[in-house]
């Protein structure tokens, strides 16, 4: 009995002494895909979960207003390291501590205050920042030469996401540049999406560019439902059935958080490792969509994309 517990006790201090990686995250898109590719990414640099490292994995479950509560729950549990996945939860965890080293997936950093340069982020934030924001106007680029008719169009912004104010800020300019209108559409939850496309139909709006942090998968069932073309420069957008996205290759993204983890578990500080950009980007059409809104791809748009989803 005795030889039992020492032993129970024993497993119990080796779970105590594992870094914890605090993972925090909106829950919209789910943070499935990300959490494949970035335990991937550990494991090449020699951290595997259960062996030497250990994950506490945080989140919203698609209710932002939670997001400082389980920020702060990670830091009660004292937790090694936190990992915001999306800007919501980056700006979260960066409000709920000084001291535990975060590494991000943001948009924009510099413009929404995360860290003070990408150069030399100070304090104790660094990570990747996904340019989000600036590959906008090419998905509404795109749109056009699907759509060469295209005049008007819907920018849905996600109400509870700060990030949504770059985002408009770069789309509106890129919509400038085009000569196409652009209407904003701030969305809270699922039943605001749902009136948006009302509100797109009946404005007789020609396509829908659609913030990545709101829920993507319905997005795109509305979108097909209301034959209106739609991008976002999310991967997750077109496999779930959207029309069309331009992004960054974000698994090299969800990896490359991997290596910053990597260097702080072995005594890097956030403020001396610089914010990286992403080096890829990938073009991506789902080819059973266009059909099925009557859409016919152009031969050199098609050559063009990565991926075309049959």
């Amino acid at each position: 009995m005795l030889a039992s517990a020492t032993a129970f006790a024993k497993q119990s201090l080796a779970e105590e002494t594992k870094p914890t990686i605090g993972v925090l995250a909106a829950g919209v898109p789910s943070p499935e895909e990300f959490l494949e590719s970035f335990r991937e990414g550990l494991r090449d640099r020699g951290y595997i979960e259960g062996q030497n490292i250990q994950f506490d994995v945080q989140s919203a479950e698609g209710h932002a207003d939670r997001l400082p509560e389980l920020a702060a729950e990670l830091v009660r549990r004292k937790v090694t390291v936190i990992i915001g996945f999306q800007t919501p939860s980056v700006t979260a965890a960066k409000q709920a501590t000084t001291d535990i080293p975060i590494v991000m997936d943001a948009g924009d950093p510099v413009g929404m205050g995360i860290v003070q340069s990408l150069s030399k982020p100070g304090g104790n934030i660094t990570g990747v920042s996904a340019a989000t924001a600036e590959v906008g106007p090419k998905n509404l680029q795109l749109l056009t030469q699907i759509v060469p008719s295209l005049k008007r169009a819907a920018l849905f912004l996600n109400k509870t996401d700060p990030f949504r104010k770059p985002f408009l800020e770069h789309n509106q300019r890129g919509a400038d540049q085009l000569g196409i209108e652009l209407k904003s559409i701030f969305i809270d939850g699922v039943t605001e999406l749902a009136s948006a496309f009302d509100t797109a139909t009946s404005e007789k709006l020609e396509a829908v560019l659609i913030q990545p942090s709101l829920p993507i998968s319905r997005a795109a069932a509305f979108a097909l439902s209301h034959h209106l073309p739609t991008a976002s420069p999310t991967r997750g957008f077109v496999s779930n059935g959207g029309l069309m996205s331009y992004c960054a290759n974000y698994e090299e993204v969800w990896r490359q958080m991997a290596f910053y983890v990597a260097k702080i578990l072995k005594g890097a500080k956030p403020s001396d490792l610089p914010v990286e950009q992403p080096t890829k980007f990938e073009f991506l059409i789902n080819g059973k969509t266009a059909k099925a809104l009557g859409l016919t791809i152009p031969p050199l748009i098609t050559s063009m994309a990565d991926e075309v989803i049959e």
